[in-house]
Protein backbone atom coordinates (compact mmCIF):
# COMPACT_ATOMS: atom_id res chain seq x y z
CA UNK A 1 0.00 0.00 0.00
CA UNK A 2 1.24 3.50 -0.85
CA UNK A 3 2.04 5.77 2.09
CA UNK A 4 -0.42 8.60 2.70
CA UNK A 5 1.13 12.05 2.86
CA UNK A 6 -0.18 15.28 4.39
CA UNK A 7 0.03 18.96 3.52
CA UNK A 8 3.37 20.25 4.79
CA UNK A 9 5.19 16.91 4.49
CA UNK A 10 8.71 17.19 3.04
CA UNK A 11 9.10 14.67 0.21
CA UNK A 12 11.54 13.73 -2.55
CA UNK A 13 11.09 12.18 -6.00
CA UNK A 14 13.07 11.40 -9.13
CA UNK A 15 12.61 13.57 -12.20
CA UNK A 16 14.33 13.94 -15.55
CA UNK A 17 16.42 16.64 -13.83
CA UNK A 18 17.53 14.26 -11.05
CA UNK A 19 16.44 14.07 -7.42
CA UNK A 20 14.02 16.82 -6.39
CA UNK A 21 12.53 17.69 -3.02
CA UNK A 22 9.70 19.89 -1.88
CA UNK A 23 6.72 20.35 0.41
CA UNK A 24 3.22 19.09 -0.24
CA UNK A 25 0.89 22.06 -0.72
CA UNK A 26 -2.24 20.27 -1.95
CA UNK A 27 -3.91 16.87 -2.16
CA UNK A 28 -6.30 15.89 -4.96
CA UNK A 29 -8.76 13.04 -4.43
CA UNK A 30 -10.75 13.49 -7.65
CA UNK A 31 -9.69 13.73 -11.29
CA UNK A 32 -8.46 17.23 -12.16
CA UNK A 33 -6.88 19.16 -15.03
CA UNK A 34 -3.48 20.75 -14.47
CA UNK A 35 -1.32 22.35 -17.16
CA UNK A 36 -3.58 20.95 -19.85
CA UNK A 37 -3.45 17.34 -18.66
CA UNK A 38 -6.09 15.33 -16.86
CA UNK A 39 -4.65 13.72 -13.73
CA UNK A 40 -6.48 10.74 -12.27
CA UNK A 41 -6.90 10.71 -8.53
CA UNK A 42 -9.19 9.12 -5.97
CA UNK A 43 -9.55 8.87 -2.18
CA UNK A 44 -7.59 5.61 -2.27
CA UNK A 45 -4.97 6.87 -4.77
CA UNK A 46 -4.57 10.65 -4.38
CA UNK A 47 -2.27 12.93 -6.34
CA UNK A 48 -0.07 15.36 -4.42
CA UNK A 49 0.75 18.92 -5.43
CA UNK A 50 4.32 19.75 -4.37
CA UNK A 51 6.28 23.00 -4.42
CA UNK A 52 9.98 22.49 -5.16
CA UNK A 53 12.47 23.52 -2.47
CA UNK A 54 14.81 25.13 -5.02
CA UNK A 55 12.40 26.81 -7.44
CA UNK A 56 8.81 27.98 -7.49
CA UNK A 57 7.93 25.00 -9.74
CA UNK A 58 4.83 23.03 -8.79
CA UNK A 59 4.80 19.30 -9.52
CA UNK A 60 1.98 16.75 -9.26
CA UNK A 61 2.72 13.12 -8.38
CA UNK A 62 1.04 10.01 -7.06
CA UNK A 63 2.18 8.81 -3.66
CA UNK A 64 4.01 5.84 -5.20
CA UNK A 65 6.54 8.28 -6.74
CA UNK A 66 7.25 10.04 -3.45
CA UNK A 67 9.30 9.29 -0.37
CA UNK A 68 9.12 11.23 2.88
CA UNK A 69 12.31 12.95 4.03
CA UNK A 70 13.31 14.77 7.22
CA UNK A 71 13.21 18.53 7.53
Amino acid sequence: MTEKFHIGDHVAWNSEAGHVSGRIIGIHTENFTYKGYTHHASESDPQYEIKSDRTSHIAVHKGSALRKIDG
